[in-house]
């Protein structure tokens, strides 16, 4: 029989091992924790752009109407975690399912004069751009609105042959955590003339070249336009940097919009190609990684759009 004493040594040194290989559990899985807050935490900012689809009567003919969608798009949404959503083809009933949905988001631009003469709720031809952003992360320290014709102040203002009349809206952000300012860009270009988007996208490159590289900025919406079309062209001329190409290359493209087919769409002429961007400029900002999000519920998407995200870090 073995002496107590060997006994207690031997239980000290077993119990000893225990609490070490506990103790060293407990400190991989908090420098776990801590690389995965530095993957996606204080440096890095989730955008999201995401083209809803305005809700129209004839989509809920064909089950794919907002009232069918709605919660589908808030859960792929919220799949995303983003930081900023911008959107585009927003109503005024969607805009408020949007505050209701997303508490903690501050969603900016909708109310205008614009909207303020249709009170019949009804959609006009004109659907806005708005941007959301985590209240609890940032701060709103500037933001406005303008519409790309030769009157941009005036709301609801078209030009330049384009089907409906189309806007941007900007907000200026402060991040409370690294306390760097920068600005973000919602968009939607015209779906019908070329001409017109040229015109627009330029408006868009000239208005925001009055901001000095210190001042990064972030160009994310429907864009209409493949990445190999002179549009996109304009905006790589003017210094913006595409992020999804910058973060996968060129060889990675693939379709956006899909008729809420997925990847069965076929389209009618040509092949498939990606018409929503985010797009980077200034200094010290840069993509970590840029991605179409392909997510269904159900098997229905939420809108006839990908939406597409990208991690940025600013400098």
């Amino acid at each position: 029989m073995l002496p107590c004493a060997f006994l207690n040594t031997r239980w000290r040194r077993c119990n000893l091992r225990r609490i070490g290989m506990k103790r060293i559990l407990i400190v991989c899985a908090a420098l776990l924790l801590c690389g995965m807050a530095v993957a996606r935490g204080r440096g890095v900012h989730r955008v999201a752009s995401c083209n809803i689809r305005v809700a129209l009567p004839q989509d809920e003919e064909g089950g794919n109407g907002w009232s069918a969608r709605k919660y589908v798009c808030e859960r792929v949404m919220k799949r995303c975690k983003a930081d900023i959503y911008c959107l585009q083809e927003v109503t005024v009933g969607q805009y408020e399912d949007m505050c209701r949905m997303f508490p903690g988001y501050f969603v900016f631009g909708y109310p205008g004069p614009e909207t303020d003469a249709l009170p019949d709720r009804e959609y006009h031809g004109i659907a806005k751009n708005l941007v959301m952003f985590s209240k609890r992360r940032y701060e709103m320290t500037g933001a406005g609105v303008y519409w790309l014709s030769d009157t941009p102040l005036v709301g609801g203002s078209s030009s330049w042959g384009t089907a409906r009349p189309r806007h941007v809206n900007w907000v200026r952000l402060r991040d409370r955590r690294s306390g760097r300012e920068f600005r973000v860009l919602s968009v939607h270009l015209d779906h019908i003339s070329y001409e017109a988007r040229l015109a627009q996208v330029r408006a868009v490159a000239d208005e925001a070249s009055q901001y000095p590289p210190g001042v990064p900025q972030v160009l994310a919406g429907d864009f209409n336009s493949r990445p190999s079309n002179p549009v996109a062209g304009v905006l790589a001329g003017a210094g913006w940097v595409d992020a999804f190409v910058e973060a996968n290359g060129e060889d990675a493209e693939q379709m956006s919009f899909h008729r809420f087919e997925g990847d069965a769409y076929e389209p009618k002429k040509g092949t498939p190609g990606r018409i929503d961007f985010i797009f980077l400029k200034g200094t010290g900002i840069r993509v970590v990684s840029s991605a179409l999000v392909k997510d269904c519920v159900g098997g229905k998407y939420p809108s006839d759009h990908y939406f597409l995200t990208a991690d940025i870090v600013i400098e």
